[in-house]
């Protein structure tokens, strides 16, 4: 399972919302590319960056924090946000962005998300934020009325990278991810699953690694209070793999 460091864009600062809200932000760090070192640093794979301000505007707002981000880091960063055109699609790629995550077009311009992954494949993820189960959108400040299975499911053809699963209610406040509800929907389609919200603790870590289907998990708010240590969590997870491919071949021998 691959762990995303999420660096949250608002106003040109890093920082964590609570549930999505905009009035409820705290700002952890105003440079967001001494961020994105500090976890190259510690050993991520991969960086999850989301232009906020952009969500809710419908455009790239936050351009010059991820081009810092870009410039200061040789991770491959993955970037949410604003994006709702082919011409924006292929600016941040061409400006060195690896796969970008589509969310409110999934819903209001489900064609464009498809031409996209034939356009760039493996480099578009599908964004898909819930509340209660359904499907929010526009920076989460609209819900639908569409499930969030179901979204998944009509795009189960369309060659998605990734889908990027958001349960909002858990976004920020450390109540430990939803497991089931990530899990299922990782069951119900072929695409890697990436859980996002709620992540406190190195246990919530493992037991979304040991969940079936899910491919990676993003962690915000417990990395930036100290909960979670990233270097320490990488080791621990690379660790229990480890064990775990020693088991299975144990067990495959005495067969």
């Amino acid at each position: 399972m691959i762990l995303y460091p999420a660096i949250d864009l608002k106003d040109g600062q890093c920082v964590r919302l609570v549930r999505g809200d905009m009035a409820q932000a705290t700002v952890f760090n105003d440079r967001p590319a001494d961020q994105a070192r500090r976890f190259a640093e510690a050993g991520a794979a991969w960086l999850h960056v989301v232009d906020l301000n952009g969500a809710f505007e419908g455009r790239p707002v936050n351009a010059a924090a991820v081009e810092d981000i870009l410039a200061a880091s040789d991770r491959p960063v993955q970037l949410g946000g604003g994006i709702r055109s082919m011409r924006t699609i292929e600016m941040w790629l061409s400006a060195g962005i690896s796969r970008v995550v589509l969310g409110t077009v999934a819903v209001k311009d489900p064609a464009l998300v498809r031409d996209a992954c034939r356009e760039w494949p493996g480099k578009v993820a599908l964004g898909i934020d819930a509340r209660g189960g359904r499907v929010a959108v526009e920076g989460w400040a609209e819900v639908s009325d569409l499930e969030a299975r179901d979204l998944a499911l009509r795009f189960e053809d369309a060659g998605a990278a990734a889908i990027v699963y958001t349960d909002i209610d858990r976004d920020g406040v450390l109540q430990g991810p939803n497991v089931a509800a990530t899990a299922a929907l990782a069951g119900a389609v072929s695409t890697p699953v990436i859980a996002s919200g709620g992540v406190a603790s190195l246990a919530d870590l493992r037991a979304l690694a040991t969940a079936p289907g899910i491919a990676g998990a993003i962690v915000g708010r417990a990395l930036y209070d100290g909960r979670i240590d990233l270097g320490a969590a990488l080791a621990a997870l690379a660790e229990d793999l480890a064990e775990d491919k020693a088991a299975a071949e144990t067990e495959a021998g005495a067969c």
